[in-house]
């Protein structure tokens, strides 16, 4: 007798439509996103399900993982966990994997590509020639990013990236953790205020959620002054939004280059209005290799939860409130 595989709850759509093709290979899967009343699939069938696939931009709300009494296994994809419930997937007991490490080159490079763009104009160029102001007066002069002080508010695994990429460019680099990377070549400021007056470039790739909620304020932007630039590759939530809009309309700092934004899908309308910031669309793992490497990591991570009770790469809070449970049955 076959067995039947087992119930999968998709909360959505996944940004990798082979994804949604894959998921449903291996597994009986629901998307909740298109039941004609949700709330009610909920309430006949979530007790169906033992594991849930999300992405890092839908994450999981605290009313679908309470309606799930059975879920012990949360597959997402992204690295970003900060919309996910936590303290809903915690009194669940459920083991929450991600996808961190294989995106961590490409966020990097378009971290980059932000920088350049901002400093040297190269949006703001694009509109200018496709105008035909070109023929009528001149573009103007911008700023070199070679030989920079180049600041980073959180040295993790895609911090690193961005200080080696640095090197290419003969910057300085600085950071700010809440405490020093250990073996750490790279200077290390105790304040994220001190970082932003030691920058010419401040870079963006702090954890989201409540804790680093409006770090990059007013005071923050007007250290790193009418020289500096701001990058976020993020979360929005990292940077006050109208605070940066207010310090780009007054010259109190350069420019930006924003790839995250407060409400995603709607920057605050001041930007939009504003030459010296560079907006794109949380494009920076969307990339086909990328996506890719993401979304393996999202099936090895249901199939290792199957197997052997945890994903191959979990969310931290996860993973520690597993060993937590684990001691206390010992």
């Amino acid at each position: 007798m076959t067995q039947r595989p087992p119930r999968l709850l998709q909360y959505g759509r996944m940004p990798l439509p082979a994804l949604d093709r894959e998921l449903a290979e291996r597994y009986d899967v629901a998307v909740l996103g298109e039941q004609a009343d949700p709330a009610r699939f909920l309430a006949e069938h979530g007790a169906t399900f033992g594991c849930a696939v999300t992405s890092a931009a839908m994450g999981l709300p605290a009313h679908v993982v309470d309606a799930l009494p059975h879920l012990r296994y949360v597959s997402s994809f992204g690295v970003g966990f900060d919309a996910l419930d936590r303290q809903a997937l915690l009194r669940r007991g459920a083991r929450v994997g991600y996808t961190p490490g294989v995106l961590d080159d490409c966020v990097a490079d378009m971290a980059f590509a932000l920088l350049l763009d901002a400093a040297r104009g190269l949006s703001a160029a694009d509109r200018f020639v496709r105008r035909g102001d070109w023929s009528r007066q001149r573009f103007g002069i911008h700023t070199r990013a070679s030989g920079k002080r180049l600041g980073i508010f959180g040295m993790g695994r895609i911090g690193t990236a961005v200080a080696r990429r640095a090197a290419g460019f003969d910057m300085q680099v600085a950071y700010h953790n809440r405490r020093p990377v250990e073996g750490s070549p790279h200077l290390y400021l105790p304040s994220l205020l001190e970082l932003a007056r030691w920058s010419d470039f401040l870079v963006v790739t702090a954890a989201g959620g409540e804790g680093t909620r409006h770090l990059v304020d007013a005071e923050v932007l007007d250290a790193l002054g009418p020289q500096g630039f701001l990058v976020n590759v993020a979360r929005g939530s990292v940077v006050h939004e109208a605070a940066l809009a207010a310090a780009l309309q007054g010259g109190r700092i350069a420019g930006a280059g924003l790839d995250v934004f407060e409400d995603e899908p709607r920057p605050l309308p001041a930007l939009l209005a504003l030459d010296n910031v560079v907006l794109a669309p949380h494009i920076a793992s969307g990339t086909h290799e990328t996506r890719r490497a993401m979304a393996d990591l999202v099936l090895e991570n249901l199939a290792h939860c199957l197997a052997t009770g945890r994903p191959v790469a979990e969310v931290p809070w996860s993973a520690e409130a597993a060993a937590a449970r684990q001691a206390q049955a010992a």
